[in-house]
């Protein structure tokens, strides 16, 4: 599930809300081990959802580096390769 996860940081344009908040989606499913809560766990679900997106978009705010801002096309392609590398 994880598989799933990017790396946020220090990309332009910065990463957007939306991917944020799948980050933490899959990190909370990873946690959990619940691809989708049942009733009774939903609540929890989604309110650790939330948090967690709330906390890891501060973090992203808060770092800094002098690296410049990575490309996300360049990094796709790598990742692409990479995978052809491995999986053939």
């Amino acid at each position: 599930m994880c598989r799933n996860i990017k790396t946020l940081f220090n990309f332009e344009p910065p990463a957007t809300d939306d991917e944020v908040r799948a980050a933490a989606l899959q990190f909370v499913r990873k946690l959990s081990g619940f691809n989708a809560p049942s009733q009774a766990n939903a609540a929890a679900f989604d309110r650790a959802v939330t948090e967690i997106t709330d906390v890891a978009r501060t973090l992203l705010l808060s770092l800094q580096t002098q690296a410049a801002p990575r490309d996300r096309e360049v990094e796709a392609a790598k990742a692409r390769e990479r995978s052809r590398g491995r999986f053939g």
